[in-house]
């Protein structure tokens, strides 16, 4: 039974592979199968066709990131995060993600959602300022997941790899850069609220 376990699991791990690498159309069951080291014939035991175990993957990726970001966020607190630890984690899951949603995955977009709606209880519970809590917050969570779109754009302008321990750690200090000090003087915003409400 342990071994049915880790068969699944290696499976599941070559699918998010191969679907991030590939996107869902461009990863075959066979593919999948030879990287995980097991038979295609494994592979519907365990799943049963594609679209299962892409069903699969996303709601592991999911659970795992929201688990993550709970043991980050509210257990350890951010202020004790060191990125180096989280990063091999969370970037295959992140990019495996937004693939995932750009493919048009149901559970993906759900995910984009969820991760909205807890963004903008998190902004009413630690004195963000804004008339609209909502926009807030699938803003900031369209911005962090634009890293991962343009993810070749961005390498190029910072010749390294966001992949890389190095490279991730220089993404995100740029995020706490950009969230940590403020863009606009207070007159400046009053004024653009103004003109755009």
């Amino acid at each position: 039974m342990n071994d049915d376990l880790t068969a699944r699991a290696r499976i599941r791990d070559a699918a998010i592979k191969l679907f991030t690498e590939r996107g869902i159309e461009g990863a075959s069951i066979r593919d999948i199968a030879t990287e995980a080291g097991v038979s295609s014939g494994l592979v519907r035991h365990h799943f049963g066709s594609k679209e299962a175990l892409r069903a699969a993957c996303d709601e592991y990726a999911l659970g795992r990131m929201f688990e993550l970001g709970r043991e980050l966020v509210d257990e350890q607190g951010l202020e004790n995060v060191n990125v180096a630890t989280v990063q091999p984690v969370a970037f295959p899951l992140q990019t495996y993600l937004v693939r995932s949603m750009m493919d048009g995955s149901e559970t993906a977009s759900a995910m984009f959602l969820q991760t909205v709606s807890y963004g903008e209880e998190w902004a009413r519970t630690h004195g963000v300022v804004t008339d609209d809590y909502r926009a807030w917050s699938a803003v900031i969570a369209v911005m962090k997941l634009g890293v991962y779109v343009l993810r070749e754009q961005l390498e190029l302008a910072l010749g390294e790899d966001i992949a890389s321990p190095a490279g991730y750690a220089r993404m995100n200090r740029a995020f706490v850069d950009i969230f940590s000090q403020p863009l606009l003087t207070p007159e400046q915003a009053a004024n653009l609220r103004k003109d755009n409400s």
